[in-house]
């Protein structure tokens, strides 16, 4: 699911730079095991090969033990006692760092935050795409319309249930708290949107939003609903390009249902 959450909990970046901080700490203990025992091995060698040749022979036995592939050169017996030392020392620092490492990604507040990034990369991408604020019957109808229009859809809410449905519905989804649906609307691209359609059924969110979009983007076409034309006109003065009345685009329905049986159509 393409979920990005406004309101992400900032525990999540905090594990990942703990994980890559502890991640770089584990790899240099490993290093350092690799180092010590190249010289130590190297010391031990009491061979007459020229020291090139030692420093090789030792830097494989060392990355051997580190790798535990286990093609170890002949050693005599204080090598052996040594490299009995190295492995030890290579274990406890293996599971040191598996110990440090393992379940700290794994976590809730982790996965928002890389989900996040990922929709990020999306939305620097996002363009000509269709913004519908809310996704309650109205929103999930006109989403599903533009969706088999073949229009990118990019759903704002400020609910998770309906956020999770609009995203398995297949559209991408921001999902914020109301006291920062401000935000939502920075991060959805409306300077690249083909258009914005408003559908909760709070009027005063409704006229909020066409505020704040038309504000980012005063050549974007915003769409909103109306229950009066009072509120008609507030809509259009905060800069939506077209309010509809629900309830004259209804009566309008019923009298065309009604004009095939009565010779008097109302009007």
């Amino acid at each position: 699911m393409w979920i990005y959450r406004v309101n992400e909990p900032r525990l999540g970046a905090v594990r990942v730079r703990e994980w890559r901080r502890r991640a770089r700490h584990a790899i240099g203990l490993l290093f350092l095991s690799l180092a010590l025992s190249t010289t130590g091995l190297v010391l031990l060698d009491g061979s007459k090969a020229p020291f090139s040749k030692r420093l090789f022979t030792a830097m494989w036995d060392a990355v051997n033990l580190t790798t535990t592939l286990g093609d170890f050169s002949d050693f005599d017996e204080r090598q052996k006692i040594f490299m009995l030392a190295a492995m030890l020392v290579t274990m406890l620092v293996a599971a040191y760092a598996i110990s440090r490492l393992t379940g700290i990604l794994s976590g809730d507040d982790v996965m928002v935050y890389r989900e996040n990034r990922a929709m990020e990369l999306k939305f620097e991408r996002l363009a000509r795409h269709v913004v519908v604020v809310g996704y309650r019957s109205l929103g999930q109808r006109i989403a599903t319309k533009l969706q088999h229009a073949g229009e990118t859809v990019l759903v704002l809410v400020g609910d998770r249930a309906l956020a999770d449905l609009a995203a398995e519905n297949g559209h991408l989804v921001i999902l914020s708290a109301p006291e920062t649906f401000d935000d939502a609307l920075r991060r959805a691209r409306l300077d690249s949107a083909k258009a914005l359609v408003v559908t909760t059924p709070d009027s005063d969110a409704n006229l909020a939003v066409t505020l704040l979009a038309n504000a980012a983007n005063r050549s974007l076409p915003i769409v909103a609903p109306s229950e009066s034309d009072l509120r008609k006109t507030l809509l259009e003065n905060a800069g939506a390009t077209e309010v509809v009345i629900g309830d004259e685009i209804l009566a309008d329905a019923l009298i065309g249902k009604l004009a095939p049986h009565t010779e008097t159509v109302l009007s």
